[in-house]
């Protein structure tokens, strides 16, 4: 298995896929054409299909600069590689082109082309939890020291960022207000649920408080908020909540919860080596379950 970080990284929301990945390529194209005047981003197939409701062409935008960039949608045109594809062109101040690049967010805010050859370096020996298990209990060990055995050294302080963002998004979640981008029309509702939850009987304030807190993380990504992927954009609210409610409400220490963002790391890690944890590929409720194995594994 691979390391764990690959499981949490922190971006800006509501998709891997459609916003992650789209935004990453923005910014390798922008490093490469720094003295470009103009930019043309042409969007293809799935991506353009979705991309407005995913906030695919504000992520560009951000990186590229509204004022520069024009994006093109080509739904109904796939790119022979992947069906998430992008054309990338930079132009001079005469119009001329400069640059051009064709790549692909195939996933996970992963980008590739026709060339690439992904190569996965994995960190673990084992590959699922029943072999984990095997291992630890003979050698009296839990589930983070087995990670800590495995992993670089900077793994704690990589953990301890990642549940800062965590933390964050909650509490940004939560102090939101308005409409979500979309068509939809979608009100916010987290504030209005924390509220309520507040004023419950002691026996249901604690799951009201992390339904709220969920909610909080998930309105957040869905206005492209800065979130962290556990294990996905779309299921980014279920391991936060749970983790914000043992710190704030049941006064686990901060070294306990990235303890135990090391444990649902590891579980998460597992189920992406055994079967998927792309929406894409399994579906939302394949990338929920996940968070929710994750969440009660911590």
């Amino acid at each position: 298995m691979e390391s764990i970080k690959k499981i949490f990284k922190i971006g800006n929301g509501p998709s891997s896929s459609h916003t992650i990945g789209p935004r990453t390529a923005a910014i390798e194209f922008l490093a490469r054409t720094r003295d470009a005047f103009t930019y043309q981003v042409t969007l293809y197939g799935a991506l353009a299909a979705t991309g407005k409701g995913h906030l695919t062409d504000k992520a560009i935008l951000e990186v590229l600069g509204s004022e520069r960039t024009e994006i093109l949608w080509k739904p109904e045109e796939n790119l022979p590689f992947h069906t998430n594809g992008m054309k990338f062109i930079a132009f001079n101040s005469q119009k001329e082109k400069i640059d051009e690049w064709i790549i692909y967010s195939v996933g996970g805010g992963k980008l590739a082309d026709e060339n690439t050859v992904f190569s996965h370096e994995h960190i673990y020996p084992h590959k699922n939890i029943s072999e984990i298990l095997d291992y630890i209990e003979e050698r009296g060990m839990t589930f983070w020291e087995y990670v800590q055995e495995y992993e670089d050294k900077d793994i704690w302080d990589y953990l301890g960022n990642i549940w800062e963002v965590m933390r964050q998004s909650v509490e940004d979640g939560l102090s939101e207000q308005g409409v979500l981008p979309g068509g939809l029309c979608l009100p916010r509702k987290a504030m209005q649920y924390h509220i309520r939850a507040l004023s419950y009987k002691p026996s249901l304030v604690g799951r009201s408080l992390v339904q709220a807190y969920a909610l909080a993380v998930s309105e957040h990504n869905a206005g492209g908020g800065k979130i962290v992927t556990a294990p996905t954009c779309g299921s980014s609210g279920v391991l936060p909540a749970v983790l914000y409610h043992l710190n704030h409400e049941d006064r686990f220490s901060t070294k306990q919860i990235i303890w135990a963002l090391a444990t649902a790391g590891l579980f998460g890690n597992v189920v992406k080596e055994n079967a998927s944890i792309s929406g894409a590929e399994v579906g939302c409720q394949g990338e929920v379950g996940t968070a929710c194995s994750m969440a009660a594994a911590a």
